[in-house]
């Protein structure tokens, strides 16, 4: 088993939440700012193959050792799916992914079709 991750572009955080939510994902939100990450739109309904409303924050491979654990203690009861890029979105999302909280059901049939397009 090689131990090569140079093939980790960089990193997603998919932080997820509903109208209940909401001001606790603005919270992590106004935390993560404080790291240089590269924070995404709020979506506020399911977009992709992403099955609740949600917004993305990408950061790079030597970040993930003080992200990560800040969003394990931080994540205020929100799913959060952390997942590498490595140009194969389904194994990003499947196999090279790992949760905080609830596990969702992602709609991997949706990045399957963009992967034979």
């Amino acid at each position: 088993m090689s131990g090569d991750t140079t093939e980790i572009a960089d990193f997603h955080a998919h932080v997820y939440y509903d109208s209940e939510s909401r001001a606790a994902a603005t919270r992590v939100r106004e935390g993560l700012s404080a790291f240089n990450v590269r924070l995404g739109r709020w979506h506020d309904n399911p977009i992709g193959p992403h099955p609740k409303s949600m917004y993305q924050v990408a950061f790079k491979p030597e970040q993930f050792g003080a992200i990560v654990p800040w969003l394990m203690l931080h994540r205020e009861g929100l799913d959060i799916l952390v997942h590498s890029t490595t140009g194969d979105d389904v194994a990003d999302h499947t196999n090279h992914a790992l949760w905080l909280g609830e596990k969702l059901k992602l709609n991997i049939e949706f990045l399957r079709a963009i992967k034979t397009t």
